[in-house]
């Protein structure tokens, strides 16, 4: 039996379905919602039926879009000899808050990953390569996350890509700016010192 009345206790279950929320965030959000005013609530709803009915992917960078193109591959001062390759559309918005990319982006949907079942074949790597032909493209920068299944998406994507006479770059990985070398465990370290450059 549940401790609240049917309709909250479904709202919670939803919002526990969530990444990174918990029984504990899930009642404080509904809640919340429960004493929200109707039309904060109709906002809300309307606001995520918006991202299912009027959102759908780039045609050619695979990016989340309201439109074919993305604002991105729309945007004629993006410098479209170079596109930096990431897993999820997400990993866009921490290379562009540097504003120091001013290339165009390719975005995967997902890494390699046997144990899951995901193999190259289930992964935007054809549009990537028919972006090439006939493109003044120079560089591909691949910013797959440093884990094991981005890794083996970097090494997959580099044999694939060197033949094609493009320059294949990895982005650096080490130890983060801000942080203590102490707190490092030994894979960063690795990394810290192969990537390490001349000063």
């Amino acid at each position: 039996m549940s401790d609240f009345a049917e309709p909250l206790s479904r709202l919670i279950q939803e919002f526990k379905r969530l990444p990174g929320i918990g029984q504990k965030s899930a009642q404080r959000i509904a809640f919340h919602v429960l004493r929200a005013e109707r039309g904060d609530c109709e906002r809300l709803a309307q606001a995520i039926l918006d991202v299912k009915d009027k959102l759908g992917i780039c045609r050619i960078c695979n990016n989340v879009s309201d439109g074919e193109l993305c604002p991105y591959c729309r945007d004629p001062h993006r410098d479209a000899s170079q596109i930096c390759v990431v897993e999820e559309p997400h990993n866009i918005l921490p290379i562009e808050t540097t504003r120091t990319f001013e290339g165009l982006y390719h975005v995967l949907h997902g890494a390699i990953s046997p144990l899951k079942g995901i193999g190259p074949e289930q992964l935007k790597i054809k549009n990537l390569i028919s972006r090439l032909e006939g493109a003044q493209v120079r560089e591909i920068i691949l910013a797959t996350n440093p884990t094991v299944e981005g890794e083996a998406t970097a090494a997959y994507l580099a044999r694939l890509l060197k033949p094609l006479g493009v320059k294949v770059s990895r982005i650096a990985m080490g130890i983060p700016v801000g942080s203590d070398i102490e707190f490092a465990d030994e894979v960063t370290m690795s990394k810290s010192l192969e990537n390490r450059r001349e000063m």
